[in-house]
């Protein structure tokens, strides 16, 4: 059943995750950054492309959610009133993007993990590619942060939506 109560929890839970984004991202920069400049191996210089590149992508996405989910919360909470046609015409389709995006993200951050992992795996005892291992190390480590954050967030969204589909006006 769609309530405010329900709309306000998912909205503070996306605001919460994405502060957990945002502080994932800036560990995974601080890492890079010291990995690039202070431990200055082979290994941190590989594991520091891809905790610098998924970090900032985290930053975005983290910043990019925060900001909104207030405006989005206000304007669900408003519509259940005010406009409920608005709930199953706007944001029940938007939702729906939503959870088929959750699809392709999954299985990117299954690939990646993956990747990360073969890097890992098959450069293991090369100790002259330390560069790939610490690559797919940092891959490794960053995907399955996203793939276990989003998770939670898919689960959450599913939810919601659930609840938006159920919801019908009363005319």
């Amino acid at each position: 059943m769609l309530t405010k109560t329900l709309i306000e929890k998912y909205f503070l839970a996306e605001k919460q995750e994405s502060l957990l984004f945002i502080s994932i991202g800036i560990i995974a920069v601080i890492l890079a950054v010291l990995g690039w400049l202070y431990f200055k191996t082979a290994f941190w210089k590989g594991a520091s492309i891809p905790f610098l590149a998924i970090a900032l992508l985290q930053i975005i996405v983290g910043y990019t959610v925060y900001s909104r989910s207030d405006e989005q919360r206000i304007d669900i909470v408003y519509s259940l009133d005010m406009n409920p046609e608005q709930l199953t015409k706007v944001e029940l389709p938007r939702m729906e993007v939503v959870n088929k995006n959750f699809v392709i993200y999954r299985w990117v951050e299954i690939a990646l993990a993956l990747v990360g992992m073969g890097l890992y795996v098959y450069f293991r005892e090369n100790a002259i590619q330390e560069f790939w291992k610490g690559f797919g190390f940092a891959l490794f480590i960053q995907a399955i942060l996203m793939l276990g954050a989003d998770y939670f967030a898919e689960k959450r969204a599913h939810e919601y939506t659930a609840a938006l589909s159920s919801f019908s006006v009363k005319k």
